[in-house]
């Protein structure tokens, strides 16, 4: 009875164990299929970590470089600007610019490929503006250089007719001073009621009345017309011997009016004329010394001087 009981219980058992070996090995296989995903899982979040930095550096570029490139284009736009060049291109494509500032990060992803390629494109047209600049600048040394040259010239031309003008006045003040008519010869007689003739000094029972005589020298520049020859008689006293009714009258002479004795028309043909002057005073001459002077227009043309004792 103890046999049969014993032969049943060695046969369960190598099955109990075999069966424990196919549990741990399925566990064993699910633990490192787990394991496998997990590690997996674990790269694949570092490579897209790694991916994602790496994107987001590239979007931070890119967009410093674009508005690097606005920042450039502004200072381009200035300079265009003060050298009297066209911006209106370039405000545009600032305005487009800075759109695209706008819309960049809601697309960034998408788009660092294609700013990267406006980036490269904007650098051009930085480039190209700089030969703009560089020409523009050529243009207005150029235009600097010709605008000294011609106010050297107007300068120059101002001078020759500063010059010129100068010597005109310097020429129209000689010929007028050449052209002033000159006397020589004064005499002054005393004519007595018989007729007779006496040289200064006078004596009043001698003058009936005076002869003054001289004569006008030949002047080639003066022109050829009227003149109101005058002859101005200043007694001691320093008053001008002065009759209306013998032919006195006034001019001007340096800006005062004064008065003439006797005055005489002419016509001054450029030759020498010799001038009798014919006066009668009507009553005695102070005692003294007289002065005569001749004038004509607003000048003086000589003097002379007689004694009545």
């Amino acid at each position: 009875m103890e046999n049969k009981s014993s032969i049943p219980e060695s046969q369960n058992t190598p099955e109990k164990g075999q069966n424990k070996r196919i549990v741990t090995v399925v566990l064993v296989l699910l633990l490192v299929a787990v394991g496998g995903a997990l590690i997996y899982k674990f790269i694949e979040s570092s490579e897209l970590a790694e991916q994602n930095r790496m994107t987001q550096a590239q979007l931070d570029q890119a967009y410093n470089d674009l508005d690097s490139m606005s920042n450039e284009l502004d200072t381009r736009i200035l300079k265009i600007a003060q050298l009297g060049g066209e911006i209106d291109t370039l405000l545009q494509i600032k305005m487009q610019l800075e759109e695209e500032k706008k819309a960049f990060r809601k697309n960034a992803n998408k788009r660092i490929t294609e700013l990267r390629g406006k980036v490269e494109g904007y650098k051009e047209l930085l480039v190209a503006q700089d030969v703009e600049i560089a020409r523009l600048k050529v243009l207005n040394d150029s235009l600097m250089s010709e605008n000294t040259e011609l106010k050297v010239e107007a300068n120059t031309l101002n001078e020759s007719i500063k010059d010129l003008n100068q010597s005109k006045a310097q020429l129209e003040e000689k010929v007028a001073t050449a052209s002033k008519l000159k006397v020589e010869n004064v005499q002054i007689l005393a004519i007595s009621s018989s007729g007779k003739e006496r040289q200064s000094p006078f004596k009043n029972r001698h003058i009936d009345h005076l002869n003054i005589r001289f004569q006008i020298l030949e002047n080639r520049v003066a022109p050829i017309e009227g003149k109101g020859i005058l002859v101005k008689i200043t007694g001691p006293d320093g008053n001008v011997i002065f009759d209306v009714a013998s032919g006195s009258g006034t001019f001007v002479f340096e800006g005062r009016e004064s008065f003439y004795t006797i005055k005489k028309d002419i016509l001054f043909d450029r030759n020498s004329q010799t001038l009798t002057f014919f006066y009668n005073k009507g009553s005695d001459y102070d005692l003294g010394s007289y002065k005569l002077e001749i004038f004509t227009d607003d000048y003086k043309m000589g003097t002379a001087s007689f004694v009545v004792k």
